[in-house]
Formats: C-alpha cells, sequence, structure tokens
C-alpha cells in the first residue's frame, strides 16, 4: 500500500507542472500551508505504509481535512490580523521532519534485515 501516498504525490507534481496555474499573492500563504499539510499527509501516509499499518480511509480523510483546516487557519489569523499560519507552519514542519526521519529510519532496518538474511 504504499504505493497511494507515493502514486498521490507524483500525480499531484506532474499536473502541477502540466497546468501553469498561478496563485495570486494575496493567497500564497494560504497554499503555502495547505501544500505543507498535504506533504505532511503524504509522508505520514508512507510511514504507515512502511509499518504495516496504512488505512486509505484515515489517509484520504486526514488528507483532505489537514489541508482545509490548515488554510482555514491561515485565513483566519489573516483576518484576525495575526500570522496564525505561523503555528500551522511550525506543526506541520515538525511533523513532517519527524515522519521523513521515521521513513529514513525504518528504510535504513529494511535494508540491513535484507543484507543479513542474504548472507
Amino acid at each position: 500500500m504504499i504505493w497511494i501516498p507515493i502514486v498521490g504525490l507524483a500525480l499531484g507534481i506532474s499536473l502541477g507542472l502540466i497546468f501553469n496555474i498561478t496563485v495570486p499573492s494575496q493567497y500564497a500563504s494560504f497554499m503555502s500551508i495547505a501544500i505543507l499539510a498535504a506533504l505532511d499527509t503524504v509522508f505520514g501516509g508512507i510511514r504507515a505504509s512502511l509499518e504495516r499499518h496504512f488505512d486509505s480511509g484515515v489517509f484520504i480523510t486526514g488528507f483532505f481535512s489537514n489541508t482545509l483546516m490548515a488554510a482555514l487557519l491561515a485565513y483566519i489569523g489573516s483576518e484576525l490580523g495575526v500570522d496564525l499560519y505561523l503555528a500551522a507552519v511550525f506543526a506541520f514542519g515538525v511533523r513532517l521532519f519527524n515522519n521523513i526521519a521515521t521513513i529514513r529510519r525504518l528504510l535504513m532496518q529494511k535494508s540491513r534485515a535484507g543484507k543479513s538474511a542474504v548472507k
């Protein structure tokens, strides 16, 4: 099941490169935080798949709810004149790097286990 988030990420990047969609500068903070939240969910899905507890329902609902909540938080912050999106950037950034670190460790463990099984 690791292929679902990877295919989704590749498809999203491909569509972004094919269609030249420009985002107005006033929406840049909303889009950046929404993309960060989406990436956090994708890497969380890859991690869950490597840990063998991936659930596509949790992945899909998490993807949309995290993305929408992050964009909503940025919007509310801009309406209040407070940089609330920075809190979301921090939270999703920490989670994203934690997921990447865990993925790296899991892949290294699998690689080492594969090498020791060959010997």
